[in-house]
C-alpha cells in the first residue's frame, strides 16, 4: 500500500484498536490460479510485536489446504467517502482543488497457519461470540445451542491463525489540506449519510490531534 508521510499510522496501540473495531477483513492469497480474496471475522490476539490474528473458515473452503504455511495479506478497512471540491473554500479562492476519496486501512501481513483443533476452534467461537454479542440486549452464547449441535458446526469449520510479520496504516482523511478545507470538509460531511458523518468524525479528529 502506498502510504504518503502524512497519511502513515505507526503506533501499534491504534492500529490494533482499528482491526477490532473492523474486523472483517479481506484475506488475500496467491497460488496457481492467480490472486484470491476471502472475507474472514478475526481476532487480535497478543502484543505488540506478537501480533496474532484468529479466524476460521468453511472446510469446504480449499484456503486453508491450498495456502498453509503461506504468506497472506490481510486488509482492514475502515470509514471511507468521497470528497467534493465544493467543500473546500479554497475552490472560490483559486479554484485549484480536485476531487479526492477519503479512507481509513489497515494491512497486515503474515503467515498463516491452519489449526483443526476441537478445543481450539470451541475456544475461538465462544471468544468470537462474546466478542460481538457484547452489545446485544440479550447476548447470545454458544451454550445456548444444544452441544450435539455445536459438535456438528465446529466439524464444518477449521481454524486459522496468521502471525503479524507486518502491520500498516493509512488514515488518508484530509491532512494534506489546510486547516480551512478541513473544516469545511467536516460541515459538508456533517450533514451527510451515516458513512459521511463517520468520515467527518474521522477529519474532525486527526485536525485535533494536529492543532
Amino acid at each position: 500500500m502506498y502510504v504518503p508521510r502524512h497519511f502513515a499510522i505507526e503506533d501499534p496501540a491504534q492500529l490494533h484498536a482499528f482491526m477490532r473495531a473492523h474486523p472483517l477483513a479481506t484475506l488475500v492469497t496467491h497460488g496457481p490460479g492467480g490472486l484470491d480474496a476471502n472475507h474472514v471475522p478475526l481476532l487480535v490476539r497478543g502484543a505488540e510485536g506478537s501480533e496474532r490474528l484468529a479466524g476460521h473458515v468453511a472446510r469446504a473452503n480449499p484456503l486453508w489446504e491450498d495456502h498453509a504455511d503461506e504468506h497472506v495479506l490481510c486488509i482492514f478497512q475502515g470509514a471511507e467517502h468521497y470528497i467534493s471540491p465544493s467543500a473546500y473554500p479554497t475552490k472560490a479562492e483559486t479554484g485549484k482543488v480536485v476531487p479526492t476519496w477519503n479512507y481509513t486501512a489497515v494491512h497486515a501481513r503474515g503467515l498463516l497457519r491452519v489449526i483443526d483443533d476441537r478445543d481450539w476452534l470451541h475456544a475461538l467461537v465462544s471468544e468470537l461470540t462474546h466478542t460481538h454479542e457484547a452489545d446485544q440486549a440479550a447476548p447470545w452464547k454458544v451454550t445456548d445451542a444444544p452441544d450435539g449441535y455445536i459438535e456438528a458446526m465446529l466439524g464444518a469449520i477449521v481454524g486459522i491463525e496468521i502471525e503479524v510479520t507486518e502491520l500498516v496504516g493509512k488514515w488518508k482523511v484530509s491532512q494534506n489540506q489546510p486547516a480551512k478545507n478541513r473544516e469545511g470538509v467536516v460541515r459538508k460531511l456533517s450533514s451527510g449519510d451515516e458513512a459521511a458523518r463517520a468520515m467527518a468524525d474521522w477529519v474532525a479528529r486527526q485536525s485535533k490531534e494536529r492543532s
